[in-house]
């Protein structure tokens, strides 16, 4: 039998990151949380509270603990990256060496939101070793933050990649497709397209609409479980077989709605809809199918995914309730 990991997951309270401390906890690992204290951590796993931007707060809350494996959800900006390489590395005086043997971070396909590529895009075309990290840019700012969420995430990667070349934190990350699928679908992004569809009401695309890579919430909470434990480092993709078009996803959403009508309409400039992509950046996953995770199909699962965000629909056309909830969320969140 193998020994119990000592495991800890930074943030990722809700979505696929309780799904992942679901399947850790079900494992045998002993897992810690760490976030802000805002919502309590799943039964069976310890809580520490601290703030992941306060570096004191976050050495005093660790104390002289050491982890088999740190997964960061969290992790946005290359200041918060900075902290933790400090934290994780082996620089800390309260806990000499490195506190872990693997540290993963949960990074993004928006890493690639400047490619725009017939081939699926590889993990070497967004080589953190090459990404410039601007420390002093305004990444506290949440406006800033949100608005430049695939630029953090490059940088994050960048400084961890710098760490790994001088030996002081052996890291990975998971770039992460977009995430579809589950009744606590917290984004509102399908809720979106279910409002439109439901009265026939357009659907912005750009007037060239590019494809784009998924993965169903489930699938997304077995890679990272899986990528906990292997050895791999640097940057991995993470996305179901087959890229979807703005039209397969309003397609879905029409099928579960009673009398949907499916309307895009194309835009030159201006915002459009969530999932409708000017630049094309679906990410090949060939190198984690090497390393040997089977992942599944995207056109497969999309149904199911719809009915479990949207929720059973009424006679009057109304999303049930988890559609209620996603509605209330902000649309504009990205997943984790």
């Amino acid at each position: 039998m193998e020994k119990a990991r000592e495991v800890l997951v930074i943030g990722g309270n809700r979505y696929f990151g309780k799904r992942l401390i679901a399947r850790l906890l079900a494992a045998g690992d002993r897992v810690t949380v760490l976030n802000r204290g805002s919502a309590p951590p799943p039964a069976g796993a310890e809580h520490l509270v601290a703030d992941r931007d306060d570096e004191s707060a976050l050495r005093a809350a660790l104390g002289t603990r050491r982890f088999d494996v740190v997964v960061d959800q969290v992790c946005y900006t290359p200041r918060q990256a900075d902290i933790a390489v400090r934290v994780f590395g082996g620089t800390d005086p309260t806990a000499p060496g490195p506190r872990t043997g693997r540290y993963l971070m949960t990074s993004t396909v928006e890493v690639y939101e400047y490619e725009d590529s017939i081939a699926p895009v590889r993990e070497t075309d967004v080589d953190p070793r090459d990404i410039a990290v601007d420390l002093e840019l305004p990444w506290d700012d949440a406006e800033f933050r949100e608005a430049h969420y695939g630029e953090g995430k490059r940088q994050a990667e960048a400084v961890f990649a710098a760490a790994g070349e001088r030996g002081a934190l052996p890291w990975a990350s998971v770039r992460v497709a977009h995430v579809l699928g589950g009744a606590d679908d917290f984004t509102g992004r399908l809720t979106h397209y279910a409002d439109r569809v439901r009265v026939g009401a357009p659907v912005s695309v750009p007037r060239v609409n590019r494809p784009a890579t998924y993965i169903h919430v489930e699938e997304i909470a077995d890679f990272l479980y899986w990528a906990a434990g292997q050895e791999f480092t640097g940057p991995l993709n993470a996305a179901s077989h087959q890229a979807l078009t703005t039209e397969d996803l309003c397609e879905a959403v029409a099928a579960h709605l009673p009398g949907g009508e499916v309307v895009l309409r194309e835009v030159e400039v201006g915002e459009v809809s969530p999932f409708a992509f000017r630049r094309a950046y679906p990410m090949d996953n060939s190198r984690a199918v090497r390393l040997g995770f089977g992942f599944g199909h995207s056109r497969r699962w999309l149904a199911r995914a719809v009915a479990e965000t949207l929720g059973a629909v009424e006679t009057t056309g109304a999303v049930g309730a988890s559609g209620a909830v996603a509605a209330a969320e902000s649309a504009g969140v990205p997943c984790r």
